[in-house]
């Protein structure tokens, strides 16, 4: 059984309704969720999320990008990005924009990951 990842924007409490910025947080906070499966951390701090920006509708725009174009983690690392970001409370529709430029690279990863991963 799959759970339904869709929602509406009558779930968003009050407080959210009309706070892009709120809801920004929380999609980051969704983000941090998400493990590169080769890497034991999450792809917010291993930088491979670019940007986040929630306009005043509550549509989303995610622009990511993977450790490399080959990344085996290609198939399942987007869906699983955008699955997460519609199920935060407030989104309304998401914009998923997989790019390359700038190539990620080590130094974009948060000073945790690089501590995680023994880097310093």
């Amino acid at each position: 059984m799959t759970a339904d990842t869709t929602t509406d924007s009558t779930e968003a409490t009050p407080a959210e309704r009309g706070n892009p910025e709120a809801i920004r947080e929380q999609v980051i906070e969704q983000l941090k969720t998400v493990f590169d499966p080769e890497i034991p951390v999450n792809i917010y701090e291993l930088g491979l999320i670019y940007g986040v920006s929630v306009d005043a509708d509550g549509a989303t725009q995610v622009v990511m990008t993977l450790t490399t174009p080959m990344c085996p983690a290609a198939e399942e690392l987007p869906p699983e990005v955008e699955t997460k970001t519609r199920a935060v409370p407030g989104v309304t529709s998401v914009q998923l924009d997989l790019v390359w430029d700038p190539p990620w690279s080590p130094e974009m990863m948060s000073d945790a990951a690089k501590l995680d991963l023994g880097m310093i």
